[in-house]
């Protein structure tokens, strides 16, 4: 409960901070990481970090809580940290960690905003980090109990029973514990987080979606090669994984996470991808054949051409198995290689998409943006529409979307 004294400083005062949040995220990262480099050892995303995507990520976050709590001071905005808390918790991040963060948010927000930071401002951001905050820590103790995961160890040693090569950029690797015990549990559309240690010494740490269904006495996760774009570097851990891992080694994983789950129902389901995005869905499909279900399921995916489309044959076979499924796959190029595929972008103006259906879409963040708004043009409610991002979740830092 924001108190109403910092709810009117808050209000008077979200203008400038919120204008100021993405140079104050900025100034905070740098000096946090040159005061505690150790932090970038396996908890923060290099690459994020060049980018400057998890900073704009944490400026959404922060100015999207506090206009939550503006809108209703007694709200507790659980549902809009679910994906950090979850992000968090395949991260293994301790309650310490945010006094950490506090310390130098705040001495970021008092060098950029200078004076304009009197002691009422100062008291009441505090307060809405600490909220923010609060409500975090008690959703990640939660999902490490229900995981039966100590957050001090959250990390366990898996073996590659066997590596498959599934397009020239994409991998899969089929994972069992390294102890042989039982398998976490787990949910169709988790994912787990991979660390890798890098050639110079650093751990970086990458979630990878769990593709098949989460019931098999194996895992999964099929992992796309990120090669340099323009002046964007290569993914770190992608590469790594793909040029050095084979059959027989180790990787060391989480226990899977994520709130993007299949849930238990009889409505029509909507499957919806882009490029490695598909990975969640064939997880679902795997998960959805395997309990036998009888839900109507229309499956659609978008991709460069068939060569590059990854676990295609595998969405055949499952789809062929559902009493009540079909699929729709659209391709940039070279369409003749798949019978039945459309060309060019996903236009869902050429479906019948029934009015009831439950959607879950993973893809690029400009993919979901098109498919969401054609999707609510065609009549789905909002509330129906559920997405799965792989990185920070910038969807977050707009609240209009």
């Amino acid at each position: 409960m924001l108190s109403p004294e910092s709810a009117a400083v808050v209000r008077a005062t979200l203008p400038t901070v919120g204008g100021a949040l993405d140079e104050i995220t900025e100034r905070f990262y740098a000096t946090m990481f040159a005061e505690q480099p150790e932090l970038l050892d396996g908890l923060f995303n290099r690459g994020n970090q060049a980018s400057g995507q998890q900073r704009r990520a944490l400026a959404g976050s922060i100015a999207a809580f506090a206009q939550a709590l503006l809108a209703d001071p007694d709200a507790r905005p659980d549902a809009l940290l679910s994906r950090i808390a979850h992000k968090h918790a395949a991260l293994g991040v301790t309650e310490d960690q945010y006094t950490i963060v506090h310390k130098y948010l705040f001495r970021a927000i008092a060098d950029v905003l200078g004076e304009a930071v009197t002691p009422e401002v100062a008291a009441a951001w505090d307060e809405v980090y600490w909220l923010m905050a609060g409500a975090l820590i008690a959703q990640e103790a939660r999902l490490y109990q229900e995981a039966q995961v100590d957050s001090r160890h959250p990390w366990r040693q898996w073996t590659v029973v066997e590596r498959r090569e599934e397009t020239p950029d994409v991998v899969s690797f089929l994972l069992r514990p390294a102890d042989e015990g039982p398998l976490p549990p787990a949910r169709a559309g988790q994912y787990v987080s991979v660390w890798v240690k890098m050639p110079d010494g650093v751990h970086q740490v990458r979630q990878y979606s769990l593709s098949n269904a989460p019931g098999d006495r194996l895992r999964r996760i099929t992992v796309k090669r990120v090669a340099s774009v323009a002046e964007a570097p290569e993914g770190e851990v992608s590469n790594q994984l793909h040029r050095t891992v084979r059959a027989g080694d180790e990787l060391t994983l989480s226990a899977p996470f994520g709130d993007v789950v299949l849930d238990d129902a009889d409505s029509p389901l909507l499957l919806i991808s882009a490029g490695i995005g598909c990975t969640p869905m064939v997880g679902m499909l795997e998960h959805l054949v395997a309990t036998g279900s009888t839900r109507p399921v229309t499956v659609l995916h978008a991709d460069r051409s068939p060569a590059d489309h990854a676990l295609r044959a595998d969405t055949h076979r499952l789809v062929g198995e559902l009493p009540d499924g079909r699929a729709q796959f659209w391709y940039e190029q070279d369409t003749a290689d798949e019978a039945g595929a459309r060309t060019g972008l996903m236009d869902l103006a050429e479906v019948d998409l029934p009015a009831d259906a439950d959607v879950y879409l993973c893809g690029s963040l400009p993919f979901m943006r098109a498919v969401r708004a054609q999707l609510l043009q065609a009549g789905i409610p909002a509330r129906h529409i559920r997405y799965e991002v792989f990185g920070p979740d910038l969807w977050l830092a707009h609240a209009e979307d």
